[in-house]
């Protein structure tokens, strides 16, 4: 797709890309309110008129940030799901790749989570309900996984599959948040069916 852009906007879209990346550096190390545009602008080694040539104001430039790496991860969880031979994989292939791009993505996870917890709130007034939006897209697929499972007869029908996509996520996503908190003292488990059993075997000895 790159390669069809003329040259004017392949170096649009690299500076863009730059000062994105020197954001996202800035924001990590010193949060969102403490940092400057024309500190944005130093880090990515352009002149500040650049910044505003692609960004309105830095309220813009955080809500692209976060919206972007938001697409990716969505996108990326919707793709593992399609993958897999039954429906058992398909939840491990969720697992995994939650894991997979958290991980990977942990400073901008962690600068959302600072952020949207925290007195500026208001900047993602309406980044939340986009999120939000793509999240539930998520669920929506990933409750299928489980109807279809249902179906088969491989799973019980306790709850209605949505809980279960719902019951699913917050494992994963309190195991990652655990992680996120203390990485050496909770481990993300490497095996995705200790996350599984505890939906499907409970605690209970039978």
């Amino acid at each position: 797709m790159e390669k069809k852009l003329s040259r004017r906007q392949r170096e649009k879209l690299r500076q863009r890309q730059e000062i994105l990346a020197a954001s996202l550096q800035l924001f990590s190390e010193k949060g969102y309110h403490n940092v400057s545009i024309q500190e944005i602008a130093e880090r990515a080694e352009f002149a500040i008129g650049t910044f505003y040539k692609l960004f309105k104001n830095k309220e813009a430039l955080y809500k692209t940030l976060i919206m972007e790496e938001s697409e990716r991860f969505h996108e990326a969880l919707v793709k593992a799901m399609e993958e897999g031979d039954d429906e058992i994989e398909k939840l491990r292939n969720y697992i995994r790749t939650k894991a997979a791009v958290v991980m990977d993505r942990a400073s901008i996870v962690r600068l959302y989570f600072a952020e949207t917890r925290g007195v500026s709130f208001n900047i993602n007034a309406g980044l939340d309900r986009e999120i939000r939006e793509q999240y539930e897209l998520v669920l929506q697929k990933l409750a299928l996984i489980f109807e279809l499972g249902i179906e088969k007869h491989r799973f019980r029908e306790i709850v209605e599959p949505y809980y279960l996509a719902v019951s699913l996520s917050s494992l994963t996503t309190t195991f990652l948040l655990l992680w996120l908190d203390a990485p050496e003292r909770h481990p993300y488990p490497e095996n995705p069916d200790v996350i599984l059993d505890i939906l499907f075997k409970g605690l209970l000895e039978l």
